[in-house]
This record gives C-alpha cells, sequence and structure tokens, in this order.
C-alpha cells in the first residue's frame, strides 16, 4: 500500500481561469487538430464506438461536419465492412467503382440493387464498357420484372460522359451545361472507369472542412478487438478503406491489447492505429512503444461505464488526460479524452488538459443520425445507450455474429462494467455539434487562444470548492416555470 495516496480530479473539480485576449470572434478561433500521428481533423470531436452511436450514418455527418466516427465491433466482420463502405461510398471527388449492372441482367435484379444500395441510378456495363444509365424512373411502373435491362435503360448514345483526367471544375462545367446529374468517366476504348455526381460537387461547397482523404472520401475510423478475429477484420476493414484502426479494449494496458497492438503493426504498417482505453502514463508509454499512433484515455469515466462500482479501478478523468499526456507528448501521440464529457465545459477543459480530441458518446445517442428509433416516456422522446460492457451490449453482439445460439451459456460468464439508459432525443448531429464547438471557441477566447496548441499552453486550472461549484450553476432564482 501506497504511503502518499495521490489525489485525483475530474472535470468539475476545476475552472479555467480567465486570461487576457485580443479575440474579435469566435470564427477568429482554430479547431483544428491531429486525431493521430498521421492524421488531422477540423473538429476535435470523435463519435464513440458504441453500438447505440457509430454506425454508417454518424460516421458520414461526422466527418462532414469536419470531425470523425468510429463504426463499432459489436456486429459480424461483414456487417462491419459494410458499414465502412457506406461511409467511403457516400461521396468522393471521382467514384472509382460505381455500381454497375450487367446490360443482360433482369429489371428484377436492378430493383433489387437499387434498393439495396439506397440509391437512384446504376451504370450498365458490358465487359467493363459502358453500355448505358438505368435509374428508378426507368424501373418505377415495369410490371414485366423479367425484361432484360437493355430494353429498359436509357443507352449510352444518349449519355454525357468525360474522359479520364477531367477535374472537378470541368466537370461541374460539363454538368451545368448538360442538365444532367451523373457524369460516366470513360477510357478511350469506352470501359467506364468512374463517375462524377453534382450532389457530390454540392457537398464539397456545403462542408468545406470535412474530414476526406485523398481520393474526396469521407473518412472514418473502425475499431477491433484483441482476441480470435482481430487479424482478419483488420484486414478486411482496412481493404474497405478504413483510415483508422482503433484496437478496442476496456483495459488496454494488459498483454492482450499489446500482443493485439504490436501484431497489427507488423501486419499492416502503414495503417493510422489508436488504441484504448488507459488512463495512467505507464499505460500510454507501453501503448506506444508497441506501435500506435493515437492513445484513447479513460477508465471508468463514461456516464453509462460502471468499471469503477465494479472493479474498483479508475483514475478521475482530468488526472488521466494529464498524466497521459505527459508521457505522450515527447513522442508527439495524440491523446483521445474518452468519457465524462457532459457538456462543451468539459470539453473544453480536456482539450486545455492537453487531450488532441475528446470522445463523446451519450451526447450523440440522442440524435437522428445515430442508430435505433427515439422512444416515448413520460411524454418525453428519448433513446437507448448502453455502455459497450454491459450485458445488453453483449446480448446484442452475440445475438448477431452467431444468432442466439449458445447465448445464455456465454453470458454466464460476462461480468457487467456498464448499463443500458435512456437519454434525451436532441434532433440532428449537426445541432449537438454546433453547440459543443460553439463552447470551445468560447472557452478558447477567455483563454486567449487562437488555436488548440494556444489553449494548452495558455491554460491555468483553479481548483474549486463546493461552494464553487453551486456558485457555478443558476442560483438565488426562480425558475420560469
Amino acid at each position: 500500500m501506497s504511503e502518499n495516496i495521490r489525489q485525483g480530479l475530474t472535470f468539475d473539480d476545476v475552472l479555467l481561469v480567465p486570461r487576457r485576449s485580443n479575440i474579435q470572434s469566435r470564427r477568429d478561433v482554430d479547431t483544428s487538430t491531429k486525431l493521430s500521428k498521421g492524421l488531422k481533423i477540423s473538429v476535435p470531436i470523435i463519435s464513440a464506438n458504441m453500438d447505440t452511436v457509430t454506425e454508417a450514418p454518424m460516421a458520414i455527418e461526422m466527418a462532414r461536419l469536419g470531425g470523425i466516427g468510429l463504426i463499432h465491433r459489436f456486429m459480424s466482420i461483414q456487417q462491419q465492412v459494410s458499414e465502412v463502405l457506406k461511409v467511403k461510398r457516400s461521396e468522393s471527388i471521382v467514384i472509382e467503382q460505381p455500381c454497375t449492372i450487367s446490360a443482360r441482367a433482369t429489371v428484377k435484379d436492378a430493383k433489387e440493387l437499387l434498393e439495396s444500395r439506397n440509391i437512384g441510378g446504376i451504370l450498365v456495363t458490358d465487359a467493363e464498357v459502358l453500355k448505358g444509365i438505368l435509374t428508378t424512373r426507368d424501373v418505377l411502373f415495369e410490371d414485366d420484372l423479367g425484361r432484360r435491362v437493355s430494353e429498359v435503360m436509357t443507352s449510352k448514345k444518349d449519355l454525357v460522359t468525360a474522359t479520364e483526367g477531367t477535374n472537378i471544375e470541368e466537370a461541374r462545367r460539363i454538368l451545368h451545361k448538360n442538365k444532367v446529374e451523373k457524369l460516366p468517366i470513360v477510357d478511350k476504348d469506352g470501359k467506364l472507369r468512374g463517375l462524377i455526381t453534382s450532389q457530390d460537387i454540392l457537398k464539397r461547397q456545403r462542408y468545406p472542412f470535412a474530414s476526406k482523404d485523398k481520393k474526396g472520401r469521407l473518412r472514418l475510423g473502425a475499431s477491433v478487438g484483441v482476441k480470435s478475429d482481430f487479424l482478419q477484420r483488420t484486414s478486411a476493414l482496412v481493404e474497405a478503406g478504413a483510415d483508422l484502426i482503433l484496437v478496442d479494449i476496456a483495459h488496454a494496458h494488459s498483454e492482450n491489447s499489446i500482443n493485439a497492438i504490436t501484431k497489427i503493426r507488423a501486419k499492416f504498417d502503414s495503417v493510422e492505429l489508436m488504441a484504448g482505453n488507459v488512463a495512467t502514463a505507464d499505460g500510454t508509454r507501453d501503448l506506444i512503444d508497441a506501435g500506435v499512433d493515437a492513445v484513447k484515455v479513460g477508465v471508468g469515466s463514461g456516464s453509462i461505464c460502471i468499471t469503477r462500482q465494479v472493479t474498483g479501478s479508475g483514475v478521475p478523468q482530468l488526472t488521466a488526460i494529464m498524466d497521459c499526456v505527459a508521457a505522450a507528448i515527447d513522442k508527439e501521440i495524440p491523446i483521445v479524452a474518452d468519457g465524462g464529457i457532459q457538456s462543451s465545459a468539459d470539453l473544453t477543459k480536456a482539450l486545455a488538459a492537453g487531450a488532441s480530441t475528446v470522445m463523446v458518446g451519450s451526447l450523440l445517442a440522442g440524435t437522428d443520425e445515430s442508430p435505433g428509433f427515439p422512444i416515448l416516456r413520460n411524454g418525453g422522446r428519448f433513446k437507448v445507450t448502453r455502455g459497450m460492457a454491459s450485458l445488453g451490449a453483449a446480448l446484442g453482439r452475440r445475438e448477431r455474429e452467431q444468432g442466439g445460439e449458445d447465448v445464455e451459456e456465454d453470458l454466464t460468464e460476462v461480468v457487467p462494467e456498464g448499463v443500458e439508459a435512456l437519454v434525451p432525443y436532441r434532433g440532428r448531429t449537426s445541432e449537438v455539434i454546433a453547440r459543443l464547438i460553439g463552447g470551445v471557441r468560447s472557452g478558447m477566447s477567455y483563454c486567449g487562444a487562437k488555436t488548440l496548441v494556444e489553449l494548452q499552453s495558455n491554460s491555468i486550472f483553479m481548483r474549486v470548492t463546493e461552494s464553487g461549484r453551486k456558485e457555478s450553476l443558476p442560483h438565488d432564482v426562480n425558475p420560469v416555470e
């Protein structure tokens, strides 16, 4: 037993001391940051890899807003790859592998493909040669499902196409001049080599700070575990286009975690690799030595996490962030603060303490883009969230991966470290992110910081008493009914 028991602090225990500031407007501050050693994003927020938070719709929205989403692993490899592909195919400079169908296929085949991909048109090819295009309008009222696609499609002679090498500005002019929405790219032999759409061009204008790769596709991450299929899952996710792999385990400062990281790094040398969760400097150093490009910090700090109650282990989140940042700073490895974020004030404090990004779960679980549907309870609208170490999450994973086989026997070995809960319905993700980033921008201005690096260097934390915390809340007034 240690003779000197350390004191741990969390966000509510401190305030940032206001500093002299020359910032004229919140728009003057820059919130861009490093996600990992090799990736940068415009907004320092990650949507959590939870099955009630991040699947394709959330990852798409987060990337468009300048942040990033991490697809959870509580599904089969094929399902997770499908979610990654949905994000990667949602927009691009040039869609290199557009959806195609054979001219000999049937209308039934076409309708099923249009519905499964949730798209409005398919390019028709024969041995890669472009033959035409089939849209939902072409088959909407077609009752003969056995007809060939070649009989109902718009022929190539009526299509507007462009040659390889056409840039976005040239494509925009062609689309505008011909009043079309899709521009197939063909080579000199007439073979299909890509597709540019008007929607992708409009999205580039609407979301100028979106997180995108070199091909103009939205960025996203995806998580893997540390047992059984982690190498196979990583391989499939990297091939599908995931920009970052998260090695996800509740206690990452363990041999299982370090072994998985080492094997992934050896096989996938160039992939951006994040791992977590840890809460100590030693844990951070060991993950960095194993080869990670970012470290996720937080043990027991999440709103639906009961690790500290079940195991007695954990570190208050502000102290955990500071300790881990101190261990990672010389290696220039970014720290991700995961857990305990209840407001933009907490987010600002986490960034001021040295975190490069902050992972958000429950605040996004109640949005339109999170999985599941709103439910009514006592006159209010809510959505369900749950910790990924909860019994419900364990049951859900086994049902999705095994079809429910041997579920009861497997669950006898599960000791839940998370709970299921209801969170208020919060509308669109964009509205939540706007409020959070608005608060961060204001917080940066109070600290006289135009960048997150300046925020971290300018910040002075003051410990507050219980009376100080009460003073920070509305007090001595009667609420308006």
